[in-house]
């Protein structure tokens, strides 16, 4: 089945950079969107940035000019570089796929990762 496996979270002072990878796997699936979205303590999950398999791409506007989304389509990975982080960057950061099944009979859904703690100290 379809598997989100997220990596690079950790601790960073403000004003740091943190990089964080979204490997997908599933035999059967393509992936069209993926996003990474972030839920601080007592707020509910927004979406951060998304991109498409063809590249399109939007940003949230807290993060605009400070966070890069990015995707190797060979890995079906996806990346989130954050520049420049402030403590209100603190989050859990959850990665998100629209996988596409190859089989057409069936329909395309998403998936979320686990999702990895994002810290910034001020």
């Amino acid at each position: 089945q379809v598997q989100l496996v997220e990596s690079g979270g950790g601790l960073v002072q403000a004003g740091g950079s943190l990089r964080l990878s979204c490997a997908a796997s599933g035999s059967g699936f393509k992936f069209n969107a993926m996003s990474w979205y972030r839920q601080a303590p007592g707020k509910q999950r927004g979406l951060v940035a998304i991109i498409t398999s063809g590249g399109s791409i939007n940003y949230a506007e807290s993060v605009q000019g400070r966070f890069i989304i990015s995707r190797d389509n060979a890995k079906n990975t996806v990346y989130l570089q954050m520049n420049s982080l402030k403590p209100e960057d603190t989050a859990v950061y959850y990665c998100n796929a629209l996988a596409v099944p190859t089989d057409t009979r069936f329909a395309s859904r998403n998936y979320w990762g686990q999702g990895t703690q994002v810290t910034v100290s001020s």
